[in-house]
Order: structure tokens, then sequence, then C-alpha cells
């Protein structure tokens, strides 16, 4: 499958969301791999780095990943205050089923770390963490949005704030357009085209972390928040509407008032 990057039979793979984008333009020159872009970290280690934010460092020590941390600041775009991140052990096992994550330390086992594998591995690994922060996200949005709809279920007119409300169907499709256009949730690596053997180590990866099941589930959520708040928004957008045309109203009864005080006064 690939020559094996590393000696040691046991390997800590790390994923960091750092921001909402990665300029790899410039690491490009200096690539093992690409599809994708794998560049090298520290004494001996590798750095996989997706251009939608996420980076996945495989064999790299604490200093070593402060230092290529700094380094990649600069090419990230809207960074985060604080990565989500996220883990894996690679264990080198010849008898053990590829992707198996039965070990007791949680480790997953491989017959051998080399770019082809770490690309697969890197690409479950990224789109795990990436499923946290939008997964996250939206709570946030369930937990603004639910109270109101619950107030006009029960009859109350809710605190309808216009702005806040399109802010919440906005960021909905955010999440929707960067899922399915950037991340790719769905899709499997292109690695599998040229390396269709490890198909089994991708579906087994992709099975642990439920990548599939809580894509589904958050295309449902994200159809509800984002649903809900245009119907809250509607609402409010009714209300204000309505408030409007008795506006008209009020002035045209106010101007035939005057109208009729001016013909009593001053009859002809």
């Amino acid at each position: 499958m690939g020559i094996p990057l590393f000696s040691l039979d046991r390997v800590r793979v790390r994923a960091l969301y750092l921001g909402q984008r990665i300029d790899t333009r410039s690491l490009e020159a200096n690539r093992l791999a690409t599809q994708p872009l794998v560049v090298e970290a520290g004494a001996g280690g590798v750095a996989v780095i997706f251009r939608y934010g996420v980076v996945v460092l495989c064999g790299v020590s604490a200093v070593e990943e402060a230092s290529f941390l700094r380094h990649l600041a600069a090419l990230v775009s809207e960074p985060f205050e604080t990565p989500r991140g996220d883990e894996l052990t690679l264990v080198v096992d010849a008898e053990a089923a590829e992707g198996a994550t039965t070990l007791p330390d949680g480790a997953a086992a491989v017959r051998a770390i080399d770019l082809a594998r770490l690309q697969v591995v890197a690409d479950v690994l990224a789109k795990n963490v990436v499923l946290d922060y939008f997964e996250e996200t939206l709570r946030e949005g369930f937990e603004t949005v639910e109270p109101l709809a619950k107030e006009l279920a029960r009859g109350g007119k809710g605190k309808l704030r216009g702005r806040e409300l399109a802010g919440h169907i906005g960021r909905a499709l955010l999440v929707q357009t960067k899922t399915v256009g950037r991340v790719e949730v769905s899709e499997k690596p292109d690695v599998l085209w040229d390396a269709p053997a490890l198909e089994r180590l991708y579906q087994r990866l992709e099975d642990e972390y439920e990548l599939t099941d809580r894509h589904a589930a958050l295309e449902r959520k994200l159809v509800l928040v984002a649903g809900t708040a245009q119907t809250l928004l509607d609402l409010r957008n009714h209300e204000r509407s309505l408030r409007v045309e008795w506006y008209i109203v009020a002035l045209i009864a106010a101007e035939i008032g005057l109208t009729l005080y001016e013909l009593f006064l001053h009859p002809h």
C-alpha cells in the first residue's frame, strides 16, 4: 500500500479544527501527498491539512505541535479562539482487522502506518471535529428558538427579534453549505480511488464515529431550526404589516375627522 512512515508500532493522530479556512497554497511546494494535502511536521511527523479549516497531526510531540500551529496560524482565516480537537492512536497489528477500535484503550488497528492510511484516518477525524462543532452550533440555535416556539404555542406573542431570527436562518444555511459543499461529510476520501483496499478501513472508522448517521441528523436539525426561525420571522413580519395597516386606518380616520370638524365649523 505504501512505505511505512514510522518505525514505531504506536502513533498518536490528533485533529484540530482551527478556523473557517486554511490557505494551503504556500504549503503545496513541500507536499508529500495531495487530496488531502500532507506535509512534514516536526522532526519526523506529518500533518494532513484540509482547506475547510482542519489540520491532522500524526507522530508529532506537544512542542512540535505548538511550533507547527504557530507557523500555520497566518494561513488560517477566521480562527477560533479555542480550536476543537480529537485524537486517535494507531497501533500496527498485522493480525487485527484494519480500523477495528476494540483495543482496551480505544486505539485503532492498522496493518502499517503509511501515507494512504493516514489520509483515510485524517479524513474521518477531520469530519468528526467539524460535525462536533456544527452540532454544538445548532444546539445553541435550538436553545434560542425553541422557547419562542413554545410561547407561541401557548398563545403568547413572544419576543420576535427579526435580526436574531434572520441570524439563525443564516447560520443554518451556512452550516448546510459548509458540510455539503466544503467538508463533503457524506463523500468518501479521494485516496480510496487509488487505494481501494483501504475501503474497509474507512468504513470501520466511519461507522465508529457514526459520520453518516450524525450527518443525516444534522441535516434534519438544520431544516427544523431554519424552518422554525423562518416561521417566527414570517409571524413577526405579519404583525408589523398588520400594525402598519392599523396606523394607516387611524391616519385616514383622523383625516376624515379633521375634515368633518372643519366642515362643522365652517359650513358653506
